[in-house]
């Protein structure tokens, strides 16, 4: 198991660039594969399933995204730090969320992995 926080989240006009942080606790990081979920604005009710935006594999370092973020979003790690980061550009007013990371065994993260482990989240808003 492991314990995840998130930062870096903040406001930023469209077409800007954020980068999030999450970091992990624990020694066994590198046998995880991470990935970054978001919840939007208004659709926090218990059971909403929070939307799946990116996820790197611990075996090859492949990478997963959403059809959304493709081409915008760089999700990346650096285990010698226990952390992963989501850079994030060509922000649009339909990215502001709360972004999550979370932790899963599979070696193919796809978004229909079995992650836990959810951080808090940081709020990522974008305006128009």
């Amino acid at each position: 198991q492991v314990q995840l926080v998130e930062s870096g989240g903040g406001l930023v006009q469209a077409g800007g660039s954020l980068r999030l942080s999450c970091a992990a606790s624990g020694r066994m990081f590198s046998l995880y594969s991470m990935g970054w979920f978001r919840q939007a604005p208004g659709k926090e009710r218990p059971g909403k399933q929070r939307e799946f935006v990116a996820a790197i594999s611990w075996k090859d370092e492949s990478t997963y995204y959403a059809d959304s973020v493709k081409g915008r979003f760089t999700i990346s790690r650096d285990n010698a730090k226990n952390t992963v980061y989501l850079q994030m550009n060509s922000l649009k007013p339909e990215d502001t969320a709360l972004y999550s990371c979370a932790a899963t065994l599979s070696s193919t993260p796809a978004g229909n992995a079995d992650f836990g482990s959810f951080g808090q989240g940081t709020q990522v808003t974008v305006s128009s």
